[in-house]
């Protein structure tokens, strides 16, 4: 299987939007909103990284990725998500293709760090972990994780952009 990891078009917004809620349809995690943030950002044009992941000239995954306000100041700081790997591409590799090129992506563009709400067992393996100093209001610590890109991670509280309340 050949996965072409890319930026994506603008007319891809509609495929991405359907690859989105078929993925987090019967997801008991999330918020079932993520196409609405998705297009949110997009709209906003704080999609800083929006990959897609294409094999036969189909899309089958994507990962946003936008800039995070830290209470402390710190700059260059983005967080990674929504990301969704099509229901019957997962366990492909595919994810880990995307989170790797954002990775590679950031750190291209100087990005100073990188947090994201997810699994500790998978975000781990790309060197994501939970950081006492980085706070999330209302979810668990253990879920909110981070990765120093250039220099300490910050402390203070990490503020999304207004998309991640989209709700339609």
């Amino acid at each position: 299987m050949d996965v072409k990891i890319r930026d994506e078009e603008p007319s891809e917004a509609g495929a991405i939007e359907a690859m989105t809620v078929a993925v987090f349809r019967g997801a008991t995690h999330g918020s079932h909103t993520e196409h609405f943030i998705v297009n949110a950002l997009r709209e906003a044009g704080q999609l800083v990284l929006s990959l897609v992941a294409e094999v036969d000239g189909a899309i089958v995954g994507h990962v946003a990725v936008s800039p995070v306000s830290i209470s402390d100041g710190a700059e260059g700081w983005y967080g990674l998500g929504p990301i969704s790997v099509a229901p019957d591409r997962q366990g492909q590799g595919i994810g880990s293709q995307l989170m790797k090129r954002a990775l590679a992506e950031l750190r291209r563009l100087g990005a100073a760090g990188c947090v994201v709400l997810g699994d500790p067992s998978y975000y781990g393996r790309f060197g994501f972990k939970a950081e006492p100093t980085l706070v999330l209001p209302d979810v668990p610590p253990e879920y909110f994780q981070a990765i120093a890109l250039r220099g300490a991670v910050p402390s203070g509280r990490v503020s999304y952009h207004p998309a991640f309340n989209a709700e339609g």
